[in-house]
């Protein structure tokens, strides 16, 4: 089981940028897709991001296109979600997420970093 550990979250004025980070650790990650979800108080968990560890693949949510990057660092094992042009609607926290596959199964979650979008 891949365990994750995100940060970067915080308070930040819309239409500013704020970059999450989500290291990883325990089993080889080479098979494994990275993802990334957030979840407002009272609603489901919604999908944001993800790419597939092995691939240059990408998949966002239509509401976040344009906006936000999934990116990989290889070398420091941590998947990094850059985020521009923030609107409050986008306040949640947001989880890093691991499984195998494309599209994958997701069996591993992060604690979870509160994003504050002041408007």
């Amino acid at each position: 089981q891949v365990q994750l550990v995100e940060s970067g979250g915080g308070l930040v004025q819309a239409g500013g940028s704020l970059r999450l980070s989500c290291a990883a650790s325990g089993r080889p990650f080479t098979y494994y897709t990275m993802g990334w979800f957030r979840q407002v108080p009272g609603k489901e968990r919604e999908f944001v991001a993800a790419t597939p560890w092995s691939s240059g693949q990408t998949a966002y949510a239509g509401s976040v296109k344009g906006r936000f990057t999934i990116s990989i660092d290889k070398s420091k094992n941590t998947v990094h979600l850059q985020m521009s042009a923030l609107k409050s609607e986008d306040t949640a926290v947001y989880y890093c997420a691991a499984g195998p596959g494309w599209p994958p199964v997701y069996g591993s979650w992060g604690q979870g970093t509160q994003v504050t979008v002041s408007s």
